[in-house]
C-alpha cells in the first residue's frame, strides 16, 4: 500500500512519530476548504517535525513531548507560503501582502491514538 504522505514528506525525512487515526472538525474542514489548503500537506509537516508557527517554548515542548510520549501541537497559518521541491518555505509571488490570521492546530494525542484538525477557539 503506498503511503499517502510520501510526496509529501521530502525524502531524507522519515515521520518522527505515529497520527494515529486523523479527524477535523467542522471549523477546521471549512478554513481548509475556504483557503483551497491539503491537509495531507498540513499532517506531513506536523509528522515531520516542522511544528509551524508555535512559539520556541512550545517547539521545546513538543520535542520533550517525543521523547516522553506526551501530546504534541502544530500551528499553522492558512493558506501556507508555497514549499518548492527543494523544501524550503519561500515568500509568495503574489503583489500584495498576505494579512490572514486564520490558523489550524493540528494535535496528535499522547497515546498517538488520534490526530486533530480543529481550530484555536474549538479547543
Amino acid at each position: 500500500m503506498k503511503n499517502l504522505l510520501s510526496g509529501y514528506i521530502k525524502p531524507d525525512s522519515a515521520p518522527r512519530f505515529e497520527l494515529g487515526r486523523i479527524v477535523a472538525t467542522p471549523g477546521a474542514l471549512a478554513l481548509m476548504h475556504r483557503t483551497n489548503s491539503n491537509p495531507f500537506t498540513l499532517l506531513a509537516l506536523h509528522v515531520a517535525g516542522d511544528w509551524g508557527e508555535c512559539c520556541a517554548e512550545d517547539a521545546q515542548t513538543n520535542e520533550d513531548a517525543l521523547a516522553h510520549g506526551s501530546r504534541v501541537l502544530s500551528v499553522y497559518r492558512l493558506p501556507l507560503q508555497s514549499v518548492p521541491e527543494g523544501g524550503a518555505k519561500t515568500e509568495q509571488a503574489s503583489t500584495h501582502l498576505d494579512v490572514s490570521d486564520e490558523r489550524i492546530w493540528l494535535i496528535t494525542e499522547a497515546d498517538r491514538s488520534v490526530t486533530t484538525l480543529l481550530l484555536p477557539e474549538e479547543y
